[in-house]
């Protein structure tokens, strides 16, 4: 049974750093990608980051403003984690963040959207104060 379950979230201030994790297991293939998701109130849930377990190929996302700059996505291989590194955050990083997983195709040329993922997990609440 494959789990994804999400850590890391919180409060902080704008300009402050967060780092979110995403641990992850029961994995039966080894073609796997991770992405990192975001769902602010009354808006749809976008993708900012993904990266495949295996090559640990990554890609962040073009469309929603300030995350190549600010973010970046990792793997732990001996962890069986993949993190979400955000720097500088603002309140329009306010979200709930959920990583899910897919196979490859979800993240070949970029963040594919939610009907590509096979596994979500719960989220976490991040919160930027001003």
């Amino acid at each position: 049974e494959v789990q994804l379950v999400e850590s890391g979230g919180g409060l902080v201030q704008a300009g402050e750093s967060l780092t979110l994790s995403c641990a992850h297991s029961g994995f039966t293939f080894d073609d796997y990608a991770i992405s990192w998701f975001r769902q602010a109130p009354g808006k749809e849930r976008v993708g900012v980051a993904c990266i495949r377990l295996n090559k640990g190929t990554r890609f962040l996302s073009n469309v929603v403003k300030g995350v190549k700059d600010r973010f970046d996505i990792s793997r732990d291989s001996a962890e069986n984690t993949v993190s979400l590194r955000m720097n500088n955050l603002s309140p329009e990083d306010t979200a709930v963040y959920y990583c899910a997983a897919g196979r490859t195709p979800a993240c070949m040329v970029g963040i594919n959207p939610p009907p590509y993922y096979d596994f979500w997990g719960q989220g976490t609440q991040v919160t930027v104060s001003t």
